[in-house]
């Protein structure tokens, strides 16, 4: 073996046994960086040894500097795992050294408050899970089937001119919800025919101008039982005790014969709002009935065995009688002023 590759080699051992010991004896971040650019830097110790490599042979060149690369490589992984416990240290003297004053007063963070209408919605959660009912999400976007066909509402039914509906480009057979009912047969389709109590809240969408009292979106709450032995007297004593829940015991209510084409009969809900005797000014808040046979048979159920009931209520309106607002779009304008009214 040639005599120089020796003595490279010596020195080559030297150098690394240097880097390791002075690696180990580093006990401040300033001084590892200077070391790292004295031993593996551009101009560094090894970068000065390799420069030597050019007095070898081909293969000299290709054996030495394999080992000096992997040198190098080596001694880099080792700079930083000192690099990482020297920076750890400095952290836990630095964390030793602060204190925390916990007697100083916190920063006080904004409170927001509940929307009026989610303050309705929870009311009306707690009283309907309380009696014994269960939540059905339903989607905004659904097919002309559920929000009309099987609802008995058919493309001809007179119904149909009542609520002139946002139906979808993309699908002529879509549209934006006109009612929460819509979830009523894919609630009772997913029951296997099995007795249900759900209610079902979110946005409907009906081509109405927006004014103090009508708006093109707004907040339905659905609810229906379906169970046999189910009457009209349930449907009542329900509502009564719904409503009671809402606006208190003493409130009144006004039960009148409707029409609509899911249910059969059909009753609308007015609300006292104002009293003056023989003359009592009411204000409809609500649709109900009894859900008619036809729409049973599509959801499933047999109407000679299972009845059931169902209601609508719009949750702004009751929302805007209970604290008396007056216009419904302050409910969409995110103006502060009027959402800090109504507290937590």
């Amino acid at each position: 073996m040639n005599p120089n590759i020796i003595e490279f080699k010596k020195k080559l051992t030297t150098l690394e046994d240097q880097i390791k010991t002075d690696i180990r004896a580093i006990n401040d971040i300033k001084q590892l960086c200077q070391a790292e650019i004295e031993y593996i830097g551009k101009n560094g110790q090894i970068a000065t040894l390799l420069k030597e490599l050019r007095n070898y042979s081909l293969e000299e060149k290709k054996a030495i500097g394999k080992t000096i690369n992997l040198l190098k490589q080596e001694i880099n992984t080792l700079f930083q795992e000192k690099s990482y416990v020297l920076e750890q240290e400095q952290l836990n003297q630095q964390l030793k050294g602060e204190e925390t004053d916990i007697s100083l007063p916190s920063f006080q963070l904004p409170i927001g408050t509940i929307h009026p209408l989610n303050k309705i919605l929870e009311q009306a959660e707690d009283f309907f899970l309380g009696m014994g009912y269960s939540i059905y999400d339903g989607k905004e976007i659904v097919s002309d089937l559920y929000n009309f066909e099987l609802m008995n509402i058919g493309k001809e039914h007179p119904a149909r001119d009542m609520q002139d509906s946002f139906y979808l480009n993309i699908n002529p057979q879509s549209l934006l919800r006109t009612h929460t009912s819509s979830v009523q047969i894919q609630a009772m389709l997913a029951s296997n025919s099995q007795p249900l109590k759900i209610i079902s809240y979110g946005n409907v969408f009906r081509r109405d101008k927006d004014d103090a009292t009508h708006s093109h979106q707004f907040t339905q709450l659905e609810g229906f039982v379906i169970d046999q032995h189910t009457t009209l007297m349930d449907l009542k004593q329900t509502i009564i005790m719904f409503m009671q829940h809402i606006f208190g015991l003493e409130q009144k209510l006004l039960f009148r014969p409707s029409y609509f084409p899911f249910t059969n009969p059909s009753l609308e809900v007015d609300l006292i709002i104002e009293q003056k005797g023989e003359k009592d000014v009411y204000l409809e808040v609500m649709g109900a009935g009894l859900i008619h046979p036809e729409i049973l048979k599509n959801g499933g159920f047999d109407p000679e065995i299972f009845q059931g009931f169902a209601f609508g209520i719009g949750i702004e309106r009751i929302t805007m009688l209970k604290y008396s607002i007056k216009d419904i779009r302050h409910f969409y304008n995110n103006d502060m002023r009027f959402l800090k009214q109504f507290g937590k």
